[in-house]
């Protein structure tokens, strides 16, 4: 800009004239028009020694940009936003601030260019367009998952929904997910829109499409209208592969995946946040606000259809505050039922009505809640909060009276209580049960083993209680002896006695039949 001004300044043109000419404000040509070439060097010096907004996450950017060098700008953005909440810059801020990182640490990204030819919008409410997709994820441990995702997108407001599975798609789970994603909707299109997949299509027969027999099913109850797009035709189905490419690469690439609940959690809270939540490319507008337009011309869906499901049970973490996260909720496990990061329940629905929480080892019942219909409530059992009617000094005192030497527990409670005072009572709880139907010399043992060895941990006391357990039951003697009954000669009968023998021909022909 500065070398413009002065050009058009040597020509003879006057400030008003180079505004006009440059269409620019006359505050812009002022602060070059009498500028010296000195002067200009060292603006721009200053203007790249000073600080910008992105610079506080500069070390976290180039740590993702050095460890995934394919990251775009928006997926950074993106990963701020859901990390910090909220940020004080633009989204096209942190593309310039990403594109100099780049520059300056030579973080080369590699560019697929697809090609698509321009469709016309579809009105509001006609149609929606399905497809699967499958990415390769990185658990906790480092191992791989593939994982499933079947996407929906409203061809009009480009309204998304995606949910994924940690095992390919049959035709139920397809109808279920459908009926999920008319539940997000409100309300389903006249028309929906899919690849040639098995799920869905038998075979073309050259024009009378065949439909498997559980879908076809599904479409008489639905009565809505399917389209099938021609094979190597990704114009007719252009809007749902980018949304599939969408979710794979700005979601999923580079996600540490837990479980399969948190996963698809996340990933309504993606759509919300960033899926449709920000200006859409194409059609300049944001789609969660085209929505609620496109919303009304939707069919409406009065009941639920629910598939026929085989009630298996799935496993997953409990959190610290003793609650587990299934699709969008949280529902509670008692106090004590949290053992460390690894505490794994096995959960499983009846009907999509009841949810059961089991233990993983033993299947005993944990919880059962009733499923709301909304997300992100705390589903609560009142037995399954703290025993808040005695203070912790009380309590600290009831413990102790179970230990054959209360001064020594307490010295113990007393140690656990500094390095650990906001789980004091947890502690004494765990400590409680631990004490129950053992020796005063065995639970003296592991007070004496956790006291010497700093081991101020409840969790550490009934590991050591256990072990010492064990240990005394393997060494106890048999309450009974055995006796041994001699044979006599009065029991000549027995003496003779011979065991019957088979031929081995018996055996071989048994196994024969099976």
């Amino acid at each position: 800009m500065y070398i413009k001004i002065q050009s058009l300044k040597e020509m003879g043109l006057n400030k008003s004239q180079i505004a006009r000419k440059l269409s620019i404000s006359r505050p812009t040509v002022n602060k070059y028009y009498d500028m010296d070439a000195d002067e200009y060097n060292k603006n721009l010096e200053m203007m790249q020694k000073r600080s910008k907004k992105p610079d506080k996450y500069h070390d976290e950017i180039l740590g993702w940009l050095i460890k995934f060098p394919d990251l775009s700008g928006a997926q950074i953005y993106d990963w701020l936003e859901e990390k910090h909440r909220e940020l004080d810059f633009s989204e096209s801020t942190l593309r310039n601030y990403v594109r100099l990182m780049r520059k300056k640490h030579n973080i080369q990204k590699e560019v697929f260019i697809r090609q698509y030819e321009a469709v016309i919008d579809p009105p509001m409410g006609k149609q929606a367009q399905v497809d699967f997709g499958q990415k390769w994820v990185f658990k906790e441990d480092g191992t791989k998952v593939l994982l499933y995702v079947i996407c929906f997108v409203l061809s009009n407001s480009r309204f998304k929904y995606c949910e994924w599975q940690s095992r390919p798609f049959n035709t139920i789970d397809m109808i279920r997910m459908h009926e999920n994603a008319f539940e997000y909707y409100g309300g389903m299109p006249e028309e929906l829109v899919y690849d040639q997949d098995n799920l869905v299509l038998v075979s073309e027969n050259h024009g009378d499409l065949i439909f498997t027999h559980k879908f076809a099913n599904y479409m008489q109850r639905r009565k809505f209208k399917v389209h099938m797009c021609r094979r190597a035709d990704p114009e007719s189905k252009g809007r749902i592969e980018n949304v599939v490419g969408f979710v794979k690469n700005n979601f999923a690439h580079n996600r540490i995946f837990h479980n399969i609940d948190k996963w698809n959690e996340a990933t309504l809270a993606w759509l919300d946040r960033r899926g449709n939540g920000k200006v859409h490319g194409t059609i300049k507008r944001i789609p969660a606000q085209v929505f609620i337009e496109e919303r009304k011309y939707l069919k409406p869906v009065i009941e639920k259809i629910l598939t026929n499901s085989t009630g298996i049970s799935i496993t997953y973490q409990v959190k610290k505050d003793n609650t587990v996260a299934i699709g969008g909720n949280r529902y509670s496990v008692p106090v004590g039922t949290y053992q460390g990061p690894h505490t794994i329940v096995r959960v499983r629905k009846i009907n999509d009505e009841y949810l059961i929480i089991m233990h993983l080892e033993n299947d005993e019942e944990l919880a059962r809640h009733k499923i709301p219909t909304g997300r992100g409530q705390l589903l609560k059992n009142n037995n399954h909060t703290r025993d808040r009617s005695k203070n912790i000094a009380s309590l600290m005192t009831e413990v102790a009276s179970m230990f054959p030497n209360d001064q020594a527990a307490t010295i113990f409670f007393e140690s656990i209580r500094v390095d650990k005072p906001r789980y004091i009572r947890d502690q004494l709880l765990v400590i409680k049960r631990a004490v129950k139907g053992h020796s005063p010399s065995i639970i003296n043992k592991a007070l004496a083993f956790c006291s010497k060895n700093r081991l101020y941990s409840a969790m550490d006391f009934n590991d050591a209680i256990s072990h010492y357990g064990k240990e005394e039951r393997a060494n106890e003697p048999l309450k009974e002896p055995l006796k041994v009954v001699p044979v006599s000669l009065d029991n000549s009968e027995q003496i003779k006695a011979q065991p019957r023998i088979r031929d081995i021909k018996e055996y071989s022909d048994i196994f024969k039949k099976q």
